[in-house]
């Protein structure tokens, strides 16, 4: 369970999650987590070097999963061997050493995930790439920045022009897109803060709490409140 979506495993599988996410993993599930922080290998730093972010982080259309076939596992797997070899090792180099291979994972993971969204053709790519930025824009700007105007002048287009770019390879607008980031925070916060609505209402850039609760209430079929109350309920 990650943000409130579950997913299902029957095939291996890799999540990229971010700070700020919540997840819960079954009993049921084995694996291996790697940690790292921002000082250790920044995603925002080296996107050149690796295309991922706005596809396996800070991606807004889904929760960044990647479903790998038997082959594609056990080259992740003899990756992540590699990993506990060199944290075991305490050698000089290590700290370098795990860069090269937390790249490859990434880099390997960014190739899969093309693959499975039929990411080959030039225009195909060209138009994903304009989705990542798009991704990386609303995941940076959604506390201040609430409409497809707002977007649309950062990215130096026109609102239609916009629409027409974000609905021609997803079946989502980039309002929602917007939208469904927003109430998405205010999910979080609502489940896993003790901050008041109208608190998470100012946090999230809206002024009017009223209006907040309105569009909230629109989008998640609850009022904030009856949320909050919901999962408290079904966490005892």
């Amino acid at each position: 369970m990650v943000d409130f979506k579950e997913h299902q495993l029957t095939d291996d599988a890799l999540f990229f999650i971010n700070a700020g996410q919540y997840y819960q993993i079954d009993d049921s599930c084995t694996g291996t987590m790697i940690y790292y922080n921002r000082d250790f290998y920044c995603v925002e730093i080296h996107d050149k070097e690796v295309a991922c972010d706005g596809i396996l982080f800070h991606n807004v259309y889904e929760i960044p999963v990647v479903f790998m076939n038997p082959a594609e596992s056990s080259i992740m797997q003899r990756i992540l061997a590699e990993v506990k070899m060199e944290v075991e090792s305490g050698d000089s180099a290590m700290e370098e050493m795990l860069r090269i291979l937390l790249k490859q994972i990434i880099i390997k993971s960014t190739r899969i995930w093309k693959q499975e969204h039929l990411v080959n053709k030039e225009e195909a790519h060209q138009e994903v790439e304009f989705l990542r930025v798009f991704s990386q824009l609303v995941e940076w700007n959604y506390t201040r920045h609430h409409s497809v105007a707002d977007y649309a002048e950062l990215l130096h287009i026109s609102p239609k022009a916009l629409n027409k770019r974000i609905t021609r390879y997803s079946n989502t607008t980039p309002n929602e897109i917007i939208k469904n980031r927003i109430i998405l925070e205010a999910k979080r916060l609502l489940i896993h803060t003790h901050l008041s609505v109208k608190e998470i209402g100012y946090k999230l850039g809206y002024d009017d709490t009223s209006y907040f609760i309105r569009m909230f209430t629109k989008q998640a079929e609850h009022t904030p409140q009856s949320f909050r109350l919901h999962y408290q309920q079904s966490g005892e």
